[in-house]
């Protein structure tokens, strides 16, 4: 995919920290209600199986409870690993190999309902903020296709520039109005804040690495093109 594919929507112009749509404590605060969100269903699930262990008139339910509680803490894990590079400093390392990026995105998807088409090769690696851009716009683009399809994410060497790609193809390929609103890089006026922010964070990551980040929807596609120095 290349920006000439699609009708292409062009990010907002880079700012200043004081121009930020959010920044600082609000910003803080909107990543922190989205890992909330995102650790909840998990924990809660783990906590569900639990208790039912727990429930002497519920013991014909046990492996029921003892699968319930596997899988919930392999996702609760998965969040994990995957927040601590698409949000946090992550490890010392500033190097990630793409294997090990791939499975993070992939973990963090497992029993999705889009595929994942990971196409950059496993000895590929990339600095910390090219890590963290590549996942977020990865996680973006699976979830452009709420009823299914296939994500396609690559990365490519333009120049004096890494372009990392990520295209949506389905049915219902879309982006939701506080996505686009957030990876446009503008604050959000109206909507679901949890819609908005990591799309926010992905643009920012961009902004801050010296890049941009543009938009591009078609019928039944979408794309995520983000370009940053080398």
């Amino acid at each position: 995919m290349t920006l000439s594919d699609f009708s292409a929507q062009p990010s907002a112009p880079e700012l200043a920290i004081a121009d930020l749509p959010a920044g600082g404590a609000e910003l803080a605060a909107f990543i922190a209600g989205k890992l909330c969100h995102d650790f909840i269903s998990p924990a809660g699930a783990i906590m569900s199986g639990l208790d039912l262990l727990e429930d002497p008139t519920a013991q014909d339910m046990r492996d029921d409870a003892m699968s319930l509680i596997r899988q919930s803490a392999r996702k609760m894990v998965a969040h994990v690993h995957f927040a601590r590079v698409a949000f946090g400093a992550a490890t010392t390392s500033e190097q990630f190999a793409s294997v090990d990026l791939r499975g993070l995105v992939g973990g963090l998807y497992e029993g999705g309902r889009a595929t994942l088409d990971w196409r950059i090769g496993d000895g590929a690696t990339f600095t910390k903020p090219q890590a963290r851009i590549l996942i977020n716009l990865a996680w973006m683009t699976l979830g452009a296709l709420p009823t299914g399809g296939v994500a396609t994410i690559t990365a490519r060497q333009d120049g004096e520039r890494l372009q990392l790609i990520g295209s949506a193809e389905g049915a219902r390929a879309r982006l939701k109005p506080e996505a686009l609103t957030g990876l446009k890089g503008e604050r959000l006026t109206e909507g679901l804040a949890g819609q908005w922010i990591q799309p926010y964070w992905l643009w920012l990551a961009v902004n801050e690495a010296g890049g941009r980040l543009d938009i591009a929807a078609d019928e039944g596609r979408v794309g995520l093109i983000a370009q940053t120095p080398l």
